[in-house]
């Protein structure tokens, strides 16, 4: 078998060398270049136009996304700057208000404290006349008191009737 094959090889390489060779020039070469040229003129139709205008499309809109996002990011940017200032200057002003009125209530406590104090010394002031006045007022009953029970020990050691002269 591998006898035949060898045969039938020998006998095309020949009949080949006979017709003229590997490059055969007759009227299939024009008809070959003919055919080369539709082929390319319909696949640049059907593929190579719609694939040009489809990444052509995708990159604009690429494009056109990129930029809006460009320009969304720096909105976003310029925004969230604002906001820091703002929350900045409302923290600013919030510690204003908070200082101003711890200032207020210390201002208000020193004001009830010399109030209480100013109280408290009046109604000292009041406790200790009330309490002179009750010393003045025991004194003169015990003075009263002393009298009464020096006249009473009088007349009992002399007699009523010495004292009353």
């Amino acid at each position: 078998m591998t006898h035949w094959t060898i045969l039938l090889a020998v006998e095309a390489a020949t009949s080949t060398a006979k017709e003229g060779g590997l490059f055969d020039f007759d009227a299939t070469l024009p008809l070959m270049a003919l055919q080369f040229i539709l082929l390319v003129v319909v696949l640049n139709a059907v593929f190579y136009k719609p694939l040009s205008k489809a990444i052509d499309d995708r990159d604009d809109y690429i494009r056109k996304n990129s930029l809006e996002a460009r320009e969304r990011l720096t909105k976003a940017e310029k925004l969230a700057q604002q906001y820091e200032q703002e929350l900045a200057e409302t923290r600013r002003k919030s510690q204003a208000t908070i200082a101003a009125a711890q200032a207020d209530a210390q201002k208000i406590a020193a004001e009830k404290m010399a109030q209480a104090q100013g109280e408290a010394q009046v109604q000292r002031e009041q406790a200790a006349q009330e309490i002179e006045q009750q010393k003045a007022e025991a004194l003169s009953s015990l003075e009263q008191q002393v009298d009464a029970l020096s006249r009473q020990i009088i007349e009992k050691l002399l007699g009523p009737e010495l004292v009353n002269r």
